[in-house]
């Protein structure tokens, strides 16, 4: 079974408009990394009902698993319950399992039981829950999509459940093998015809290129590699697509260093 791609969705005017800085990017990334698994892209979305249901639309559409931060409170300004369940033609409902964990809640913190903490309860009909071990306020799963708050503190362990619980069977199933140097005084136009030709020749292999201006320690520089994702047998597959660019690039006479 191939490993899915996995998508990320972070919600919120206030990201958009730069009252908060963005932390779920490099943490997800983090926790994806450290179960062998790699994120495939990441939409940024406002507090925009429409809008995000046909994000949502386009996402359940694919067969990617996707992470949701954000929008799933009882605010106003949170459309991602109902959003969600408007991308698959379903109703909401309230779960008793979470309501039940929200009036745990409200007994331990002395809170009333009301209907404004209920209505994080409502969820897309035939979701399942995300245990939240802050407050046990819920998140929730629905195919493949999987909705957690927009609090790092929550949002960040409910994640780590959800790829730990749900997705065992794709940790560390395709590793990332990668080589790569630095390449000095070569215009990018010079060297993508042979990054071309290598990519055609080494199909299970993709050449980057990382152009940066320097600095007062190393010179202007291209960070240039290979790298491939997949099973063992992919390491030696980099190694002699590496191997190929070093060689072109030793008959162009350009300056470059190994870096790994």
């Amino acid at each position: 079974m191939a490993v899915p791609k996995i998508g990320l969705i972070v919600v919120g005017d206030e990201i958009l408009s730069g009252l908060r800085q963005d932390k779920h990017i490099p943490a997800v990334i983090e926790r994806l990394t450290a179960r062998g698994l790699h994120l495939s892209w990441v939409q940024m979305v406002g507090d925009d009902r429409e809008f995000l249901t046909a994000t949502l639309k386009r996402s359940f559409a694919s067969d990617h698993i996707v992470l949701s931060c954000g929008g799933i409170g009882g605010t106003p300004d949170d459309h991602t319950r109902q959003a969600a369940a408007q991308a698959l033609g379903l109703p909401i409902v309230r779960h008793e399992g979470a309501v039940e964990l929200i009036r745990q809640r409200c007994e331990e913190s002395g809170q009333p039981l009301d209907e404004f903490r209920l209505r994080m309860a409502d969820f897309p009909e035939g979701a399942s829950l995300i245990p939240n071990p802050y407050n046990r306020i819920a998140g929730f799963t629905i195919g493949q999509h999987h909705f957690v708050p927009g609090f790092p503190v929550m949002a960040w362990p409910m994640i780590e459940w959800v790829l730990d619980t749900l997705y065992p069977q794709f940790h560390h199933r395709e590793l990332e093998y990668k080589r790569a140097l630095l390449l000095f005084n070569t215009p990018e136009a010079r060297i993508t015809p042979v990054m071309e030709q290598l990519e055609a020749q080494y199909p299970d292999c993709k050449l980057y290129s990382l152009p940066s201006v320097g600095d007062n320690k190393l010179a202007r520089h291209i960070e240039l590699g290979v790298k491939a994702r997949g099973d063992f047998g992919k390491k030696d597959v980099v190694s002699n697509a590496f191997t190929e660019l070093v060689n072109v690039l030793e008959s162009m006479n350009c300056e470059f260093k190994l870096i790994n």
